[in-house]
């Protein structure tokens, strides 16, 4: 390099670094410089810059923490670029405190942290994993097995009488390894299947005794193919590398910090990406993860012996909580109740004008709702599922420390945004993660745009280290979701909040055109009819061919007894109840009461209802489950489809459920015609009268 040239460079590096203040002078990382909007406008939270320079448009988010480059690794240990390399990070800098543990169940048996052990040593040898949920069900199981070529399956002795049952379609399959399974309790196999089972505790010992030096795998390399189940059709593998997941968690480390000192309790499912980033987390960091007993109902038990200070779950629990709390305090009634609510409004209004509360309200009501997490919680983060801002205020007040809310999906790794530290807004999920880049892309069948007044609207797009590869063997719907500019298309629809903070308000997929041109997006409009009583859950129907919509609704049983009994209405069974008309105006009314309060569009209105007691479920058809993160709608708590689905197991957590919408077309078919016949029959006959 000349002289000259080397000057230029000098030159561009002193520009840059004049829009840089030196570390611990002000919060803000961007100096007031008014030629830096040369290159970037800073929003608070966010950043936002020109996609290309040529349309004029400045339209492209990234975080305040990084605007200059995307996060790729962890900027302290640039040297990690596999998850293998971040665990012998974390057994080069934390040998000397705790890691995995697990509780001693009362008959003297332990839980199962092998999950985790297992992943650990797939990255050790270059091996890829591929999750399976029992919950797919079998059809699905065999779908994924024979499409990824899946050679070893780890499973528990409950389910593996189930994949004995199909050995004969899975070719590729040569060893079963049961996790907790007694060696003289293994069914033996006949040569001829091909396939080996054996004990995870024989697996082990087989090992010791034949130690094999590791083969780590690269950044670029396939860490795992993770299937989601859409609505309709097959699974997709989502294809992540390590390079994808080291990206996420590095620019999600930036702005949470954890500590050796830290302990988490795991006890959502490790096959969730959710979860799995959580666990990359807690191995850079140092932090002890202890495993609950693996029984939902005893959570609360397990949380009370080992006292963590990180907890990630989902709505669903965190409602669950709220409900409990809110119902004791008005069963309480007179003194405790009114200090309970002077206590809150005070912590709740020091809060929203950026002061510490006063300790005395911690002292005499709220350190005794933490003990219901152990006592030391600083830090709760809400995921995979929509959560109502009036219940993360609620966990802010009560539990205190930190309470965030992110949005994620598994093709992108995980996290999307999250909520900053200190940040009191509520009902948005936060700001990019500094790994990626975020973009809204218009929706003008659904009149979103880039351009609307006064916060800009569109799809949400994503860009940067964090997207996935592809989806496995599947070109064409690969192409379908990342353009030739390399950005994800989410299918959610988002808005930018000032400050540079994303809400999420709807969702493009499943969206329909009513005969009078107006375009419908179900999800939504089910979702708003969820907050009615009388509804557990709710498929909302129309096509170019009506003017209206319809709806099918199982109902809450209890809810829909208990109208019953109070307006007299007597009945033999559920279903007769199902078809009172007095019960299905009831219904109606309520869901019309709802909508107006969600400022439903008129259109988006169900016109008619038809009731059923039985709950849409897997074993009918007419659910799939789903492990992408769901949506935060506006005006929305939560959906009753993933918190009431099985109400004999309250805990079931994270995996929630979408509609197969072509299937419950087909099985509410003659419900369907019935409603429509009712609607056009009440249309004619005025003018017949007339």
């Amino acid at each position: 390099m000349d002289s000259a040239a080397a000057a230029q460079a000098q030159r561009r590096i002193n520009a840059i670094h004049g829009h840089l203040i030196p570390a611990g002078e002000t919060p803000s990382q961007l100096l007031s410089n008014p030629t830096a909007g040369e290159f970037f406008s800073e929003q608070g939270y966010s950043v936002v810059l020109p996609e290309k320079l040529h349309t004029g448009k400045w339209n492209v988010y990234r975080s305040v923490r990084s605007p200059l480059n995307l996060i790729s690794r962890f900027p302290d240990h640039p040297e990690i670029g596999t998850l293998h390399d971040n665990f012998v990070h974390a057994v080069d800098t934390f040998r000397d405190y705790k890691y995995l543990g697990t509780r001693v169940r009362v008959d003297g048996t332990v839980g199962e942290p092998e999950w985790l052990i297992v992943d650990h040593a797939c990255s050790a040898y270059s091996l890829t994993s591929v999750p399976l949920y029992d919950t797919l069900g079998p059809d699905a199981v065999k779908y994924i097995v024979n499409h990824a070529s899946v050679q070893a399956i780890f499973c528990v002795p409950q389910t593996l009488n189930s994949l004995l049952s199909f050995l004969a379609d899975v070719p590729t399959l040569r060893l079963i390894v049961v996790v907790g399974g007694v060696d003289d309790q293994i069914p033996s196999l006949p040569s001829s299947a091909g396939v080996k089972v054996v004990t995870y505790a024989k697996l082990l010992s087989q090992g010791r005794s034949n130690l094999q030096p590791f083969c780590p795998a690269k950044p670029e390399d396939i860490a795992t193919i993770c299937y989601t189940s859409g609505t309709t059709g097959t699974p997709k593998g989502v294809v992540l590398t390590h390079g994808n997941l080291i990206a996420n968690v590095a620019g999600t480390s930036i702005a949470t910090k954890f500590y050796p000192s830290d302990v988490y309790i795991s006890y959502l499912p490790l096959a969730h990406i959710y979860e799995r980033v959580n666990q990359i987390m807690t191995v850079y960091f140092g932090v002890a993860v202890g495993f609950y007993q693996g029984d939902n109902m005893k959570l609360m038990d397990d949380m009370a012996a080992l006292r963590p200070t990180i907890f990630c779950s989902v709505p669903r629990l965190y409602n669950r909580i709220y409900d409990g709390i809110t119902n004791a305090v008005k069963a309480s009634g007179g003194l405790r109740e009114r200090l309970f609510n002077a206590a809150y409004n005070a912590k709740k209004q020091a809060l929203q004008n950026g002061k510490n509360p006063s300790p005395m309200w911690d002292r005499l009501v709220f350190n005794k709702i933490r003990e219901k997490l152990g006592g030391r919680v600083r830090v709760i983060v809400s995921g995979a599922s929509p959560l109502s801002p009036d219940v993360l205020e609620f966990l802010k007040i009560c539990f205190g420390g930190r309470v965030s809310e992110g949005y994620g999906m598994t093709e992108t790794s995980c996290v999307i945004t999250y909520m900053d530290e200190g940040d009191n807004l509520v009902g948005h999920v936060g700001s990019p993660n500094p790994a990626c880049e975020v973009k809204l892309v218009d929706v003008p069948e659904m009149n979103y745009t880039s351009e609307d007044k006064p916060y800009p609207r569109g799809e949400i797009c994503i860009r940067g280290p964090i997207v996935f590869q592809g989806y496995y063997k599947d070109e064409t719907q690969t192409r379908e979701v990342i353009d030739e500019d390399g950005w994800f298309h989410s299918g959610d629809v988002g808005l930018w909040l000032p400050g540079g903070r994303l809400k999420i308000i709807d969702r493009k997929k499943n969206i329909f055109k009513l005969a009078q041109g107006e375009y419908i997006a179900p999800e939504k409009i089910e979702n708003v009819y969820a907050k009615c009583k009388f509804v557990a859950q709710c498929f909302v129907y129309g096509d170019s061919f009506n003017s209206v919509l319809v709806a099918v609704v199982a109902v809450d049983q209890d809810v829909l007894k208990a109208y019953a009994a109070s307006q007299g209405i007597k009945y033999n069974d559920l279903e007769q109840l199902c078809n009172d008309p007095r019960i299905k105006a009831a219904v109606l009314a309520e869901m019309d009461t709802v909508g107006r309060e969600a400022e439903l569009r008129g259109f988006e209105f169900a016109k008619a209802v038809t009731l059923v007691p039985e709950p849409f479920t897997l074993e009918n058809g007419l659910l799939t489950p789903t492990f992408k993160a769901s949506i935060q709608l506006e005006n929305l708590a939560y959906s009753k489809s993933c918190r009431k689905l099985n109400p004999t197991q309250p805990l079931t957590l994270l995996i929630c459920f979408q509609i197969k919408r072509p299937q419950a077309k087909a099985y509410f078919e003659k419900a369907i015609s019935s409603m429509y016949a009712e609607l056009a029959a009440s249309d004619r006959s005025p003018r017949e009268k007339l």
